[in-house]
């Protein structure tokens, strides 16, 4: 019997980590993986907070808190049996508002149904033992979060992929993608790539590239942008680890807040606000088609009529350091203005209904022949690992 081929689309953790689990669980199938940018990793995998999230927030039951668990788990062991540099150094989520203490207990009472370890509400005085310079009501401490160098464990992958007989094409942008009898065509920048099977991991293209094969999807990917800043490093001394603030259930961003970075320096952020370029990373940052795809889905104007505070909120502090530097104050007070200095933007890949609700659980379609990941935001990269055995799962029940 022929050896399967499979095509798997997309270079960020989540098609890497979808194509490396295929791999083990169908060794010599003719994989291969098109990435359309010059390296893995380039675009929501590389420009996050670099984050481990363990899974606490998380609705219990759902694939978000199930995968993000495991694949927390999963990543650590693979970081400590492939040297990739990682620390698991806890977290404090804090409340400044005697209105966010009960939503504290909620998150407790979350993490601890996910199966977390070890999550504890300290009072004012223990806050500082952790983080001496944090302030608040109280503060969950997390044990199980931690930070990684997301573009390390993708290399990784993609070295492992190409070890267990995959191939890794780079530059390969798919402009046609279709269905010619019982093979998948694949028509790109590096030439047409035939396969039995399809998974599509295409993160901020999700959407576009599930139409080009044919589905009729109603979820739209509505990019938003997220800007960093990182302390001076003279003030860097103000964070030891992560400090956030307790998110607002009502909006699917976590907040600004603070994170030890894995090579070094502290940084602080992302705000979220809408981007007219999906791989558009400064506030100016314009494409046409993605700007028209956005303003035209009535989903988006819904879900701005719903949030009008929230995302002037978002908008004005996105232009005005000191606004920004305030949020981080009701975190760390002693926190300046002149403390901030730039340092980059990412892009988060949220997809949402015509009715202006935020998907906020990952989302699989599963089709003939092929797999597509509709919407893998945070905690993805954390999750990738438990998402690529899902994602696999799905496949060798089309395969048998």
């Amino acid at each position: 019997m022929p050896a399967l081929r499979i095509t798997v689309i997309g270079g960020g953790a989540v098609g890497l980590a979808s194509a490396f689990r295929i791999l083990e669980r169908l060794p010599g199938a003719r994989l291969t993986l098109l990435e359309k940018e010059l390296h893995v990793a380039a675009h929501q995998t590389g420009n996050n907070s670099g984050v481990m999230h363990c899974g606490l927030a998380y609705r219990p039951g759902t694939a978000k808190a199930r995968l993000a668990v495991r694949g927390f788990r999963q990543l650590i062991a693979f970081c400590q049996e492939h040297g990739i540099p990682h620390d698991v150094c806890g977290k404090l989520v804090v409340a400044s508002r005697p209105d966010q203490l009960p939503r504290l207990q909620d998150l407790l009472e979350r993490g601890t149904a996910n199966g977390l370890r070890g999550l504890e509400i300290l009072p004012p005085e223990r806050i500082r033992e952790y983080e001496p310079h944090a302030a608040g009501l109280a503060a969950l401490r997390v044990p199980e979060e931690g930070i990684v160098d997301y573009p390390a464990v993708c290399e990784t992958l993609a070295r492992l992929i190409e070890a267990g007989g995959g191939r890794v094409v780079l530059s390969a942008a798919v402009r046609r993608l279709y269905l010619r009898g019982a093979e998948w065509i694949a028509e790109t920048d590096q030439g047409e790539f035939v396969s039995d099977y399809l998974v599509a991991c295409a993160g901020l293209q999700a959407d576009r590239v599930a139409r080009m094969a044919g589905e009729s999807t109603e979820i739209r990917i509505v990019p938003f942008r997220g800007d960093y800043y990182r302390l001076k490093p003279a003030r860097e001394f103000l964070v030891r680890n992560l400090i956030y603030p307790v998110a607002d259930p009502q909006f699917p961003f976590l907040g600004v807040h603070f994170t030890r970075m894995i090579r070094g320096g502290i940084e602080a952020g992302p705000n979220a606000v809408l981007s007219l370029a999906r791989e558009g990373y400064s506030r100016t940052a314009f494409h046409p088609r993605d700007a028209f795809d956005a303003l035209a889905f009535p989903g988006l104007w819904r879900f701005l009529a719903r949030h009008v505070s929230m995302c002037w909120s978002e908008l004005r502090r996105s232009f005005s350091r000191d606004l920004f530097c305030r949020s981080l104050q009701t975190l760390v007070p002693e926190v300046q203005t002149g403390d901030l200095e730039p340092a980059g933007a990412g892009i988060r890949a949220q997809a949402m209904t015509p009715d202006g609700r935020l998907v906020e659980d990952f989302a699989f379609l599963t089709r003939r022949r092929a797999v597509h990941v509709l919407n893998a935001p945070s905690p993805a990269a954390t999750a990738c690992l438990a998402i690529g055995e899902e994602v696999a799962a799905q496949l060798l029940e089309q395969c048998q």
